[in-house]
């Protein structure tokens, strides 16, 4: 099995999305489909079952990726170094981004690079499920994600961002010609189910009640960017965001209404507290001394 072609075996298994792992991996769909299709003919068995509305692992499928997760993420460690030696670089820091404000953040990464020219910075956007499995798993160095952040192992560095919350709505909502919106007012409507993340830090995102105690419904699972936006654009849900995002999607059927009353949200730098090392430490620096960015 060619090295490519277990990268994509393990993206669609993480995915479970054909399209998605298309775009992930900037190939076609026709591509993942003739590989997986292939790597079946070879094992004899379904790795994944298909229908029209789901992608699911088999038990040969779960198998294959518990045995080859280590193997590919070893050897693809291995050839990182030798790319990066050949190029004078003595080593790499992978940033994972949960806010969409990548343009406003470009600071931060140019002054590090600037300061540190030894090492590759990478900064990629993060998919919803597990970003703290991505962390602890070493996929990632470093994440930017929002506060609180409470788990044991993890430390929480300092601040790169504040920024006040807003509601998007469809353009033909019946809130979408309000200059102001209020948490009360998310009890009357259906939100997204996010992926399994800890309540705590669901709860500071979106509360699970309002200021009355009225539930604040979750409906359906969304896992990824594109899909929540769409359907709120659809009218089927609404979401608060934090505001940065309108600078990330200019769509005339979204309207973005302020939340006065819904806690703001600070993104702070998060790694894994054993694995701190120089790079991380000189990042934590950069953005101490360059300090956080206000909306």
């Amino acid at each position: 099995m060619e090295l490519r072609d277990i990268e994509i075996f393990l993206v669609l298994a993480e995915e479970l999305h054909f399209g998605r792992t298309a775009e992930r991996l900037r190939v076609s769909q026709a591509r993942v489909s003739q590989v997986i299709k292939k790597q079946e003919r070879r094992l004899g068995a379904a790795l994944f079952d298909r229908t029209s509305r789901t992608v699911r692992l088999t038990d040969v499928g779960r198998q294959l990726r518990d045995d080859l997760q280590p193997v590919y993420a070893g050897l693809h460690e291995s050839l990182e170094r030798a790319r990066l030696a050949a190029r004078g670089v003595t080593g790499r820091l992978r940033v994972g981004m949960m806010p969409f404000n990548v343009v406003d953040l470009h600071v931060y990464w140019k002054e590090f690079r600037s300061r540190n020219p030894q090492w590759e910075l990478e900064v990629r956007q993060l998919v919803y499920p597990d970003p703290f499995g991505r962390l602890r798993n070493g996929e990632l160095d470093v994440l930017v994600v929002w506060l609180p952040v409470e788990e044991p192992d993890l430390t929480v560095g300092p601040a790169l961002m504040t920024d006040p919350r807003i509601l998007a709505v469809a353009a033909d909502h019946e809130l979408a010609e309000r200059t102001s919106a209020h948490l009360e007012m998310f009890a009357d409507f259906q939100h997204p189910m996010p992926p399994s993340i800890p309540d705590y830090w669901e709860e500071s995102y979106l509360p699970f009640h309002t200021t009355r105690g009225r539930t604040i419904e979750r409906g359906s699972q969304v896992t990824n960017a594109e899909d929540l936006i769409n359907r709120v654009g659809m009218g089927e849900i609404i979401h608060g965001f934090p505001s940065h995002v309108t600078r990330h999607w200019g769509m005339p059927n979204i309207r973005w209404i302020p939340v006065p009353d819904l806690a703001t949200l600070t993104y702070a730098l998060v790694w894994r507290s054993d694995a701190e090392n120089e790079p991380i430490r000189a990042l934590a620096a950069t953005v101490r001394d360059l300090g956080a960015y206000q909306f």
